[in-house]
């Protein structure tokens, strides 16, 4: 009886050490590319002329420190309706500001970047966006009628194609949620939509309650960044799914001119927001 006690604690401890054992991942490197993070975004009731760019490299999976800000590039805008020129200021930081930038609905605008003798170009429409018209709080129409909601609801114009991103932000969160929309099916109608948190503990997730605050931003996006940013929710949104499918690489609009096997990450998009701010009672 001794020898099997002895056996069986001796079998405990192996299969204990055993599951501390550390697991090196080689993960192959991809190539370092360029980032473009360039969202200018004219916030309506305002001039639009303060906006900013980001540029950076794309860095190994397990290099969070490393510092990948990318400092002397040259960052033009133009309007391609006009021909005026937007010159970027390099703030040795990895971005590049200017301050009478001078947005125009429905006239299009190219960025050009250059850096390490390469040329970089993207460019997108202006688009205008509807006036968010109510915003209001309910426990009914969501997901749970026992959940506190926001509501906001603005009008979508008439006889033509129109696209949106919202993004709604909680104080004190870290990351926005975002939704993106067709007026396909709702076009020239009044668009009601709304922001519920669901009550559950193993996504650190709770409902809301009076005394939160929330931001909501509704931004007019063009068919093409509609296309780009719904792909990036649904990968976002199935991720740790062991159903999901494989995600794939996104390209967004901006190439290389200069040599088109060294294409960039991210996107240059140009649009009109508005925002509201609410606080549940």
């Amino acid at each position: 009886m001794k020898t099997y006690i002895k056996f069986l604690c001796l079998f405990v401890c192996i299969v204990f050490t055993s599951c501390e054992d550390v697991i090196d991942v080689n993960l192959s490197e991809g190539k370092t590319r360029l980032v473009i993070e360039a969202s200018l975004d004219w916030e309506k009731g305002t001039s639009g002329n303060q906006q900013l760019i980001k540029l950076s490299t794309s860095s190994p999976y397990f290099q969070t420190n490393e510092n990948n800000e990318v400092t002397g590039a040259s960052v033009k805008v133009t309007n391609n309706n006009t021909g005026a020129e937007y010159i970027f200021t390099d703030e040795n930081d990895g971005t590049y500001t200017i301050s009478n930038f001078a947005p125009i609905i429905g006239h299009t605008y190219t960025l050009e970047v250059v850096h390490n003798g390469e040329t970089y170009i993207g460019n997108e429409t202006l688009m205008s966006v509807p006036s968010i018209t109510n915003v209001t709080q309910s426990v009914e129409g969501g997901f749970d009628d026992e959940l506190l909601q926001v509501n906001f609801n603005y009008n979508d114009p008439p006889e033509e194609e129109n696209f949106y991103l919202t993004k709604f932000m909680e104080e004190g969160d870290l990351f926005p949620v975002l939704e993106d929309l067709s007026d396909e099916f709702v076009n020239g109608n009044e668009i009601d939509d709304f922001w519920e948190k669901e009550d559950d503990e193993d996504a650190n997730e709770i409902p809301f309650e009076s005394g939160d605050k929330v931001s909501i931003s509704l931004y007019a996006i063009s068919k093409r960044y509609y296309n780009y940013i719904r792909l990036l929710i649904e990968q976002y949104d199935s991720g740790g799914n062991p159903f999901s499918s494989t995600a794939a690489q996104i390209k967004g609009n901006c190439v290389n001119t200069t040599n088109s096997e060294n294409y960039p990450y991210g996107y240059f998009r140009v649009t009109q927001v508005v925002k509201v701010d609410y606080t549940f009672q």
